[in-house]
């Protein structure tokens, strides 16, 4: 029985940073992805929903798309446990986080979940750019988030000059080295920069979500300003990756980089099975399955990330290519088999997979 993992994506950042707009145009943005939205707060009347939904339940219908769900700490899992339903072919998963949630515990307790329909889609850190010091200063907490964070959203970029938001970025950098920062205005971002827009579901049926027509107040076309704000990187090798060499890349990623997805093809004896790649910010997960009959012997990767060298990440990973297979041990895979999961149920291979928390010292931790 093919279990088949959707990414849940963490969005965190303080009162007013602009969580619930950025949120709203994820949902314009991605009218044939069936997006599931869960809105934790610790209040007894969510006001993040009403802005989402335009009321407060435990599922509300947003068009024939999307799904929003109003859920505090404790009912996460149960919210979870529903949208993950195949029946309802939910996509991607969106947590919209109190600006009181500590990510780090988020992060923990996602991790931690038993749903095998889940995998971890990355934290994304929303920051007001206005307001960044003031923010820092009634929250000394901040750099701590935005640290634990696998990409930021440098918010309201319109609303500063160039140099104040220069001095903002490199304070980002100083905070967090190599994380990478993608600025807005008024919290559009584009949904390709943190999932993969779906096809639709099975039987070829598309989703029109929020109607941007119907539900857009401003004036401003958002979708001109977002294909500058990230980069989608490709990488095909014909000839089977050191292991060695290839975990030395993912330990020295790049600054920048947010996301790896593929298939790979080491050469090693005794691990002729192609390696699928699921790694967000610093959490990384291999899971191995048989080729299929036919199939070529390849590697596949598509590496998205903001601010990236296109031409030195290539060239990093075709250095990984193996100038001699046959020189290659059993026990050079050791450093990849320590993000492997195995599992004994057949798994979906268009989405690598993850189950529990990375090995501690690829965790998010300080």
């Amino acid at each position: 029985m093919t279990t088949r993992r959707i990414p849940v994506v963490l969005v965190t950042g303080f009162l007013g940073s602009g969580k619930t707009t950025m949120l709203n145009h994820l949902l314009r943005g991605s009218v044939d992805t069936r997006i599931g939205v869960i809105v934790n707060d610790f209040g007894s009347i969510n006001i993040d929903a009403m802005a989402v939904a335009g009321q407060v339940d435990s599922m509300i219908p947003i068009e024939n798309g999307c799904l929003c769900c109003a859920a505090d700490s404790t009912e996460m899992d149960e919210m979870l446990a529903r949208l993950t339903e195949p029946s309802l072919g939910i996509e991607v998963i969106v947590i919209e986080a109190s600006g009181l949630a500590e990510p780090q515990s988020m992060i923990r307790t996602l991790l931690s979940s038993e749903n095998e329909h889940i995998l971890y889609g990355g934290l994304i850190e929303v920051v007001d750019a206005a307001e960044f010091e003031n923010t820092r200063e009634r929250h000394p907490e901040l750099d701590r988030h935005v640290r634990a964070a696998d990409a930021v959203v440098l918010n309201k970029a319109d609303r500063v000059s160039e140099q104040e938001r220069a001095r903002v970025l490199e304070t980002l950098a100083r905070i967090a080295p190599g994380a990478p920062v993608v600025t807005a205005e008024h919290g559009r971002v584009d949904p390709g920069f943190l999932f993969d827009r779906g096809p639709g579901a099975p039987g070829g049926e598309r989703y029109r979500q929020l109607s941007f027509a119907e539900v857009c107040t401003d004036e401003h076309d958002w979708h001109e300003h977002l294909h500058h704000a990230y980069q989608s990187v490709e990488f095909t090798a014909d000839r089977p990756l050191d292991p060695r060499r290839f975990l030395e890349f993912l330990d020295g990623r790049p600054a920048g980089l947010y996301r790896m997805k593929g298939f790979i093809h080491f050469a090693a004896p005794g691990h002729d099975r192609k390696f699928a790649l699921h790694a967000v910010g610093s959490y990384l997960r291999f899971h191995p399955s048989e080729w299929a009959p036919g199939e070529a012997r390849m590697t596949q990767l598509v590496m998205i990330g903001a601010g990236v060298d296109a031409e030195a990440l290539t060239k990093e990973l075709t250095d990984c290519v193996a100038a001699a297979p046959e020189t290659i041990a059993d026990q050079h895979m050791m450093g990849i088999l320590r993000y492997v999961q195995e599992r004994t149920d057949e798994l979906d291979t268009d989405e690598p997979d993850v189950e529990e928390p990375v090995p501690a010292d690829a965790s998010h931790t300080d």
